[in-house]
């Protein structure tokens, strides 16, 4: 075995007992299926023990590390996979479904999430180099990376300051600027970059996405978003699908529909009620448009949660 080769398989040796000991960390601090908020802003740990269901959902921007399982997610017509050695990054508040498809009582899912500042990102750029040109003007605003032995490293080092809980508020940010910078480093530069860089294109999507969110449950005109974001209705068109893999129509019909799907689970409102609060004006459309989505009309689709419960 000649040098190259015996660093390689050093360095191989080291991520597994990296990965190994991610494991460890989130089964010590997750003693039951669900989320676990930790002492660190921003860190959810997540364990379950079987396959879920699918989970319609919205994604905030996000860093989401799988260490043990995998799992699926939908982002309008498009498919996701990632498991060990993976990560996911998410940019903008994003409508998606998102099902774990691997998991056991004795193997669980485990996994974590660190909540992403676009400010953040933004006073970290000021003191990166800019990149060269980009020939992906918009890049998706949900993608998925292999981990690097550095990314990872990181994260370790994260999770590490879980056991010494006096050292989180000093040591915790400087390991998450850390985290940000590997990640501008990596394949994610383009993707973050956007909706962090004042006026390019992605940023004005992000103001949109924005708006769509506080906004849903109104008449969507796109000639008014478009003007909200300075942009024409045609470049909102282009890069919004570009970005979200929506329409901005399809992107409030979901926005619409999960929040109505709350409503009636939460706040034991009728679907007529949930439709109205949420911008329907039809119920039959509301009723058309919810059985698409989530596989049954509201009533029906409501009691087999509550069941499932």
């Amino acid at each position: 075995m000649n040098a190259h080769t015996l660093l390689a398989a050093q360095e191989s040796g080291a991520a597994a007992r990296q990965q190994q000991e991610l494991v460890q960390f989130i089964e010590r601090f997750t003693e039951q299926d669900g989320a676990q908020v930790t002492a660190i802003p921003g860190l959810t740990l997540f364990r379950t023990a079987q396959p879920s269901e699918p989970l319609h959902c919205l994604y905030e921007p996000a860093l989401g590390l799988v260490v043990q399982g995998r799992k699926k997610v939908l982002l309008g017509e498009e498919t996701y996979y990632y498991g060990p050695s993976q990560f996911l990054v998410v940019s903008v508040d994003l409508p998606v479904i998102g099902q774990v498809i691997d998991a056991s009582p004795d193997v669980p899912f485990l996994s974590l999430r660190l909540d992403l500042d676009p400010k953040e990102i933004s006073a970290l750029l000021m003191e990166l180099p800019a990149p060269a040109p980009s020939p992906q003007a918009c890049p998706r605003c949900l993608s998925v990376s292999g981990l690097g032995d550095s990314l990872q490293d990181a994260v370790l080092r994260l999770l590490r300051l879980l056991d010494t809980p006096e050292d989180i508020p000093v040591l915790a940010p400087l390991v998450r600027r850390e985290i940000l910078y590997r990640l501008l480093r990596g394949e994610q530069c383009a993707q973050l970059r956007q909706i962090a860089s004042s006026g390019t294109q992605g940023h004005r999507i992000g103001r949109a996405v924005n708006w769509l969110r506080q906004n849903f449950h109104q008449p969507l005109q796109i000639e008014r978003l478009a003007s909200e974001v300075n942009m024409s209705t045609s470049a909102l068109h282009h890069h919004f699908k570009a970005m979200t893999a929506m329409s901005p129509l399809q992107f409030q019909k979901q926005l619409r529909l999960q929040e109505a799907r709350r409503l009636m689970l939460v706040e034991a409102l009728d679907a007529a009620s949930a439709g109205g609060r949420v911008g329907y004006e039809s119920p039959s459309q509301f009723s058309r448009e919810y059985s698409r989505l989530f596989g049954a009309p509201p009533l029906r689709d409501i009691a087999r949660l509550r069941q499932s419960a």
